[in-house]
């Protein structure tokens, strides 16, 4: 019976969490980060000052935790490294992940969030980058690393081909939606974007296929 009492607060405990977070994202992107109290966050989730403050005492504290969420919710193992062993397959997986990750409508409004406030509060984007970016880039550049020591792939430099894999996918499924509030490929064309950025990478990286650097003139 306690048992079952303690999963129920937890249940109870994250239903209240993520309300907090979900209100939190949609008054920000309404009213702005300065022009959202606690106060009114608590009021749109349902919940009491006295459980919004004690879980999030700053809205500082509560953009990094709505930065996590947007990371991680939802992503299961996203940010973890196949195993080494087959480069295609193991770009193909971090790449859908990833496309599935940033084309999420909290992706495109935790961004259009910090786009917009990072003028005058640029602490925003710090969180943003070092909380969320930075880790599941550093899960990436790892990962082409250990296939790089194996010899299955020939990557010299995987922070840039990092960037690069990242960007190819990111151009297509996330950067259009801040700007036009119509874009919303089908599940196939990304499907294809992908696919064609691991065939990039493939060409680019595969042992042996790298170009002959341009003759010196």
């Amino acid at each position: 019976m306690a048992a079952e009492l303690s999963a129920h607060h937890r249940r109870l405990a994250q239903q209240k969490r993520e309300a907090i977070i979900t209100a939190a994202t949609e008054l920000f992107l309404d009213r702005g980060y300065d022009g959202t109290s606690l106060a009114r966050v608590a009021e749109a989730a349902g919940v009491s000052k006295s459980t919004l403050f004690k879980r999030f005492p700053t809205k500082a504290a509560l953009f990094e935790a709505i930065v996590t969420e947007s990371w991680q919710r939802d992503a299961g193992d996203a940010a973890a490294r196949p195993q080494t062993g087959d480069l295609r397959s193991g770009l193909a997986t971090i790449g859908h992940r990833y496309a599935d990750l940033v084309g999420r409508p909290g992706m495109t409004a935790l961004f259009r969030i910090v786009i917009a406030e990072l003028p005058r509060f640029p602490e925003l984007g710090r969180m943003q980058f070092q909380l969320g970016k930075l880790p599941y880039f550093t899960s990436v550049q790892h990962y082409l690393e250990a296939e790089h020591e194996a010899g299955n792939a020939d990557v010299p430099d995987a922070v840039s081909a990092a960037n690069q894999f990242l960007g190819m996918i990111a151009n297509y499924v996330l950067w259009p939606r801040m700007l036009l509030t119509d874009w919303n490929p089908a599940a196939s064309d990304i499907h294809d974007a992908v696919e064609q950025a691991v065939q990039t990478m493939l060409a680019r990286h595969t042992p042996g296929r790298r170009p002959d650097p341009k003759p010196e003139r």
